[in-house]
């Protein structure tokens, strides 16, 4: 699969991890153009299982993804519609189909990370942040509007309701520490240790069955807003859509044919077991 041809970021792939790496303009702003070019990496993800984790960073040291171009809302209709008229938005469908794909996403943040560029990183299945440059915000209450690119509907999924309001109706910034404390992202850190850990983290994702890490990423996803029973169900069914597709039975064949089970340096060392039985396909 070729990855090329972008006008807003570039793609590296290297041992089933894609970088990709927003260099758009002065501030990377989000507009059609990086619409496009999230759509067209999205369609060739979906059909691409060689790569694995997919990881989103910035060229720009000050900014991640800018804010959506004020350019194109200058426009926008001052005319109510009924709910049944209303229609998905151009941000809303790309962050959704980028949301979905079967790879690990993972947003490295350095940088500023407001309104839409906020709501593509909450998107993505998991966000890191360096301390200092970062600050995220939803300002689109200041604006008359809200925040609508998926920043309301997944900001109360991350945070809960009282929070997620604290945000988007205070439209002001927010640290790095702030973020981890909201719930937001999923760790800060350091800016010399943002580099290492992400990397460290999507190697060894990238270690296991493409199968496996799309049944987790798709049960998770389905089951936030489902009751408990259609949860449960829903995550029989992958089990078997991940068993059907990867070594998993040989894997566990073998661990019981050895009895590995029953070896108490295996029950202590199973971060590093679990990597050692890859091999296994």
């Amino acid at each position: 699969m070729k990855y090329e041809n972008f006008q807003t970021f570039t793609v590296d792939v290297k041992d089933a991890i894609a970088t990709v790496t927003f260099d758009f303009g002065t501030v990377n702003v989000q507009g059609q153009e990086m619409l496009a070019d999230l759509n067209s990496l999205a369609m060739r993800l979906e059909r691409d299982r060689s790569v694995k984790v997919v990881i989103f960073q910035s060229a720009n040291p000050e900014v991640w993804v800018c804010h959506y171009d004020t350019e194109l809302l200058k426009d926008m209709s001052t005319e109510a519609v009924s709910r049944d008229e209303a229609q998905l938005l151009d941000l809303q469908a790309v962050c959704e189909r980028i949301s979905k794909v079967p790879q690990a996403t993972i947003a490295k943040i350095e940088g500023f990370a407001r309104g839409g560029g906020h709501e593509l990183a909450l998107a993505l299945d998991m966000r890191f942040v360096a301390r200092g440059n970062y600050k995220f915000m939803q300002m689109e209450v200041g604006m008359g509007i809200l925040p609508c690119g998926g920043g309301a509907s997944r900001m109360a999924r991350q945070t809960g309701l009282g929070k997620a309001l604290e945000i988007i109706l205070s439209a002001q910034d927010y640290d790095a520490d702030d973020a981890e404390r909201l719930g937001t992202i999923n760790k800060a850190l350091d800016p010399d240790e943002i580099g290492p850990y992400v990397d460290a983290l999507a190697q060894r994702i990238a270690q296991f069955p493409a199968e496996s890490i799309n049944a987790c990423k798709q049960m998770v996803y389905e089951s936030i807003d489902q009751p408990i029973q259609d949860a449960l169900k829903a995550e029989a069914y992958w089990l078997y859509q991940a068993t059907s597709k990867t070594p998993a039975v040989k894997r566990f064949g073998i661990a019981d044919e050895q009895g590995l089970e029953h070896d108490i340096e295996n029950q202590r060392n199973w971060g590093e077991l679990v990597m050692q039985v890859q091999d296994i396909n």
